[in-house]
């Protein structure tokens, strides 16, 4: 018997294609922007993600998009522009949190095609470049003044003296 004869037995289409979906088709899925949890207790530390809806907070992500650290001063906030904007133009959804730190970094004004006012964004002091001095310049602590013949001498009375008051 071949296949043919199987399949007039069979309903149609049961062997023609296992999958009931197009090839290269793609599920419409809720996506959320929103932050990863990293770091110890009372030391947060956050990824910008865009995740499945349906996903726990720290579970599977699609993309991460970013990194926020609130107990830096300033608080650090980095986010790839270019992909937010993608994700927000396919509809992703951002979360309240995610929302306010695209408003600070201006990619939410931009989704929306407002101005983005650059003074709301607190950028770190710049630290202080570190020069290395010459090596002839090194400045040598004070080394301990050598002791005197007079304060050597006195040293090996004070010493009979506690062996005596040990006996």
């Amino acid at each position: 018997m071949s296949v043919r004869d199987v399949s007039v037995l069979l309903p149609p289409g049961v062997l023609e294609g296992s999958q009931n979906h197009e090839t290269g088709a793609t599920t419409k899925v809720a996506v959320r922007i929103r932050l990863k949890r990293f770091g110890k207790i009372r030391s947060p530390h956050y990824r910008v993600v865009v995740a499945d809806q349906r996903a726990k907070r720290d579970g599977a992500v699609i993309e991460e998009i970013g990194i926020y650290h609130p107990t830096k001063e300033p608080s650090v906030i980095r986010i790839d522009s270019e992909r937010a904007q993608y994700w927000l133009g396919v509809g992703a959804q951002p979360s309240k949190q995610v929302t306010a730190l695209l408003k600070l970094t201006g990619d939410w004004q931009k989704f929306k095609g407002e101005e983005y006012d650059e003074s709301l964004m607190k950028h770190p002091a710049e630290k202080e470049a570190f020069v290395a001095p010459d090596k002839g310049s090194v400045v040598v602590p004070e080394a301990p003044e050598p002791k005197t013949e007079e304060a050597s001498a006195e040293e090996p009375a004070a010493e009979e003296k506690t062996e005596e008051a040990a006996e």
